[in-house]
């Protein structure tokens, strides 16, 4: 593997929510603030590239959590996770545990100090920057994330999976079709209309009522894709129930605008960056200034020889 290029792309915030959570916050800087979110993070990416060994790496950040535009199309879109409504043009605030908040400054200068690139785009989330960056890289691609959504994006033919961390990054899955389809009932390329139908109580999307995922999978098994779906609705002759019919019918308005909410981006400009994956820190003098301010010690020695291959 090793000689061969691959992309591994992180869903940071998601890895960086479970190390904060997973980590005891007894793991402190000498000042005595915790940075469990940040060696956790940092033990997680040692542990995924010595694995992996990809060629090419990028963490991938949430400019906006919770984009307007997807709002305005569904006002349910992760209200559920909005600690206080911000008037105006400031971005709604993410209800995000005050020590783990302190902790994504000092992430981001470390990434920075090692030269592990951060992709991230205006006005949108990781999921569309792992979208575009994993539509034709041209290489065999690993997105580490804890989110279902991007189960979309998985693609054998393109060597696209998902290294799905709901169970721990130490116990991920590796997800391909055969995986999505054993567990769904649906390919990959269906996920998102899939997701859309069945709804997702964690992103506030209501789904149609009444259509859970057996029904939901059925469905696109018999029409295709949501296209096809609701073309069966209109059409009189179709072979669809009076039942999914209805409900699918009084959904209309939700299913106009949901697919393009559930969609990943695949189209971002994101210029040109260069995710070659760095062999020595990028500033030796600031990962030692850091090591020693935050107390990372063992997490620092630990990333540095996983990003230049001795482990």
């Amino acid at each position: 593997m090793a000689d061969a290029d691959r992309l591994l792309l992180l869903d940071t915030a998601s890895l960086y929510f479970r190390a904060f959570f997973g980590v005891p916050d007894s793991v402190k800087a000498p000042d005595g603030t915790p940075v469990n979110a940040v060696r956790g993070l940092m033990d997680f990416i040692s542990r995924l590239v010595a694995e992996y060994e990809p060629s090419h790496l990028a963490c991938c950040w949430d400019e906006d959590w919770r984009p307007q535009w997807r709002v305005d199309l569904l006002p349910s879109y992760k209200a559920h996770r909005v600690v206080e409504e911000v008037p105006g043009p400031a971005p709604d605030v993410e209800e995000v545990p005050d020590p783990l908040q302190a902790q994504v400054p000092v992430i981001r200068e470390v990434l920075t100090a090692f030269g592990i690139p951060v992709v991230g785009h205006a006005a949108m989330e990781a999921d569309d920057v792992i979208g575009t960056l994993a539509t034709g890289a041209g290489m065999p691609v690993d997105v580490v994330t804890g989110d279902r959504d991007l189960f979309q994006l998985v693609d054998d033919a393109a060597g696209v999976r998902v290294l799905y961390t709901a169970r721990g990054v130490g116990r991920h899955e590796r997800v391909d079709n055969a995986w999505v389809r054993a567990k769904y009932g649906v390919d990959a390329h269906q996920y998102a209309d899939f997701a859309t139908l069945r709804g997702d109580a964690s992103d506030g999307l209501p789904g149609v009522p009444g259509v859970g995922e057996k029904t939901a999978a059925t469905l696109l098994g018999r029409f295709g894709d949501l296209t096809g779906i609701l073309a069966a609705v209109e059409d009189p002759d179709s072979d669809l129930g009076p039942g999914p019919r209805s409900k699918l019918r009084l959904s209309a308005d939700y299913l106009e605008v949901a697919p393009r909410v559930v969609a990943v981006r695949r189209d971002l400009d994101l210029g040109t960056p260069d995710l070659a994956r760095p062999r020595a820190p990028r500033d030796a003098a600031a990962v030692q200034a850091l090591t020693e301010r935050w107390g990372l010690g063992s997490s620092s020695v630990r990333l540095a020889e996983a990003l230049a291959g001795e482990h």
